[in-house]
């Protein structure tokens, strides 16, 4: 066994890494861009080694740079995580030059697998069955277009490299095709660098399952059981689980079997996912699935395979590229109970799922919860970066049957507390509770069907908005105790700013935006009535003879009101605030995040209609088209492709009647 490694990676599969390495007496060693000098996997790790600028481009995409760090810092091996460079095949080649271990499948089995149409073709010539499609060379636009139509629609158009739902596209109808298929290509080429597509047959009510598969360098391979990620949204998983729920036993051997074959098949070594395709629309059958591709590294959703059978996968990987066998074989792999992953995101479900960024200002979890798992890349006080994917971390239920692992979870996520940017926390709960995922009614489409009851737009309900008015009143009256310990007259009524009435009670009403939207709090206490907040931020009230808790996160102007697993921003309303650009009956179309411009749609002079695609930019990992709200004349267009732009800046200027 080595005994330095080295993570090509960041975030929480790096802080996942160490924490094995660790466990096995191994040296490790964190690489860090500009933006991730303070990072939490830098923290942990035993020293950390700086590659670049912040872009991954610049940084963790740099293989001669994390390679130059790894032999400065005497490192023996590079576990490349997943991401980034861990399915470059030429970067594996360069570690084994360089005299160190890449902790991954030999760079032959990355290259089978890594192109989409390849991997298709080897697979049909092993025996295993193939999504109908064309993955051919041919990348004319006319001709795949002709693929499509002789396929059938609908289709999906996808990257023939990398993954993540990145330059995927499903298209309805020929109309459409050309529009998609550009889109595909240009989110293709800056992922991954290639921007080549195939087509695909989609099938109607789809499941994703996948098969976790391992090899040693002795010619053994076994197949870690199945798992679901069917639900997904804009092609990329959110929640998984294992075992699949309705999975016959027969199914799962043949699905098991031919995920070893086509292991087998490119000679492979360590671990591995073959995903697949399922027909659930009759339920789940041994002939109703097909190979949609094999990712040659470890997964997002590996630690749901971890609960059920109770194995340490990154030890597993540690142990077969230092050259030790498969500790188990196939007979001997155990089953035991359910688990469900769920990725937290720092994104917002009620604006289209768009990333955020920001500063964490809360990141608190339930403490002592049994079976629950959190596997997390990064800390309160952590900034949420626009350079990188948005995900949070991982948090994982385990029980011995589906219904307890969800209810876990449920609990979990409702006791979390996360403010600073827009988040899924509450999103991922409402799924935990509703009826159709507990009953196991699940296929990819799941989250668009349900959409409307999983992104609750109902603003705070009673006993939010009974907090937030207790909380500012506290809040005011801390100030005004501080005005008045600096006054010479501290009990004069006209230092008072709490709603002061010559007799009668004192009461008012404040005004505020709540998320963007319009609050009115009647600040009337009632006898009895009490509000405490302890200096961690922990709210405690007595309302109208009811007990509230809550978090409170106090800012320059307002508070983060985080109840029920819901945070909200309350921000007084101030009466000089004015938009002028959106008041004016004109207004801009802003950039909903930070991140780049990649396309100029937009032209001055030019009538639009609303829904017309003005803009499209990309922002951590995922590339956004922005579509005029109104109709409109186009005054003027502030920007062009290449440029980095802020959240909230003016992209697009319209004439103002």
């Amino acid at each position: 066994m080595f005994r330095t490694l080295l993570i090509a990676n960041r975030g929480e599969i790096a802080v996942r890494i160490i924490r094995t390495a660790r466990a096995m007496s191994l040296k490790t060693v964190a690489v860090y861009s500009d933006a991730d000098r303070d990072a939490y996997h830098v923290a942990v790790a035993d020293e950390a080694w700086h590659i670049g600028a912040a872009p991954a481009g610049e940084s963790y995409l740099r293989g001669e740079a994390i390679i130059d760090a790894a032999l400065r810092a005497g490192a023996d091996a590079i576990h490349p995580g997943y991401g980034f460079l861990s399915e470059n095949a030429a970067f594996a080649e360069a570690c084994e030059k360089a005299g160190l271990v890449f902790v991954g499948p030999p760079a032959g089995a990355i290259r089978a697998m890594g192109l989409k149409d390849a991997a298709k073709a080897l697979m049909e010539k092993a025996g295993v069955p193939v999504v109908p499609g064309y993955h051919g060379d041919n990348q004319e636009a006319a001709f795949l277009a002709e693929m499509a139509a002789k396929t059938g629609y609908p289709v999906l158009i996808k990257a023939v490299a990398g993954g993540g739902g990145k330059g995927m596209r499903k298209v309805e109808a020929p109309a459409d095709f050309a529009g998609a298929l550009a889109a595909a290509q240009r989110e293709a080429m800056a992922a991954f660098g290639d921007g080549r597509v195939l087509i695909e047959k989609y099938v109607s009510s789809p499941r994703h399952v996948e098969i976790q598969v391992f090899a040693d360098g002795q010619g053994h391979a076994v197949a870690l059981h199945e798992r679901d990620c069917s639900l997904q949204r804009r092609h990329q998983k959110v929640i998984e689980e294992a075992p699949a729920p309705g999975m016959p036993s027969g199914m799962r051997r043949a699905m098991g079997e031919a995920a070893v074959a086509a292991a087998k098949a490119v000679g492979y070594r360590g671990a591995g996912t073959v995903e697949f395709i399922a027909d659930s629309s009759d339920g789940l059958r041994s002939d109703a699935f097909w190979f949609m591709e094999m990712n040659t590294r470890l997964q997002v959703e590996h630690p749901v395979t971890e609960a059920i059978t109770g194995l340490d996968l990154v030890e597993w990987q540690l142990r077969v590229a230092a050259g030790e066998p498969l500790p188990l074989t196939q007979d001997q792999i155990p089953l035991d109970g359910h688990a469900v992953e769920v990725r937290l995101y720092a994104e917002d479900p009620q604006n289209s799922f768009l990333p955020s960024t920001g500063r964490l200002l809360r990141l608190r979890a339930p403490a002592h919860a049994s079976g629950v798992r959190m596997d997390m890349g990064v800390r309160e006080g952590d900034e949420v970066s626009m350079f990188y994917d948005p995900m949070i971390g991982k948090i994982i239920a385990h029980a011995p049957a589906r219904e307890q692992a969800i209810g876990r979870l449920r609990h979990f996520l409702s006791a979390m507390e996360i403010a600073g940017p827009k988040t899924n926390l509450a999103f991922l709960a409402q799924v935990m509770g509703h009826d159709a995922f507990i009953a196991g009614e699940i296929d990819t489409g799941f989250i668009e069907r349900h959409m409307d009851a999983l992104v609750s737009r109902a603003g705070p309900d009673s006993g939010a908005l009974a907090l937030a008015g207790a909380v500012y009143r506290t809040l005011r009256g801390n100030e005004l105790r501080a005005v008045q310990a600096e006054t010479a007259e501290p009990h004069s009524p006209w230092s008072a700013n709490d709603g002061w009435v010559l007799g009668g009670v004192r009461s008012g009403i404040a005004k505020f935006s709540c998320d963007g939207e319009p609050v009115s709090l009647e600040l009337a206490p009632e006898s009895g009535d009490s509000c405490a907040i302890g200096p961690d931020g922990e709210v405690r009230a007595v309302i109208g003879g009811t007990s509230l808790h809550a978090a409170c996160v106090v800012r320059e102007r307002g508070f983060i009101l985080i109840h029920g697993g819901a945070a909200r921003e309350f921000t007084p309303a101030d009466p000089l605030d004015v938009d002028v650009a959106g008041d004016a009956g004109g207004g801009a179309l802003k950039a909903p995040m930070p991140g780049k411009i990649i396309q100029v749609l937009a032209q001055a002079g030019a009538q639009v209609a609303r829904g017309a695609p003005l803009i499209v930019m990309e922002a951590m990992k995922m590339e956004q088209t922005l579509l005029a709200v109104a109709d409109g004349r186009i005054g003027s267009v502030t920007v062009v492709e290449g440029e980095q732009v802020g959240a909230g800046q003016a992209l697009v200027l319209f004439e103002i009647p």
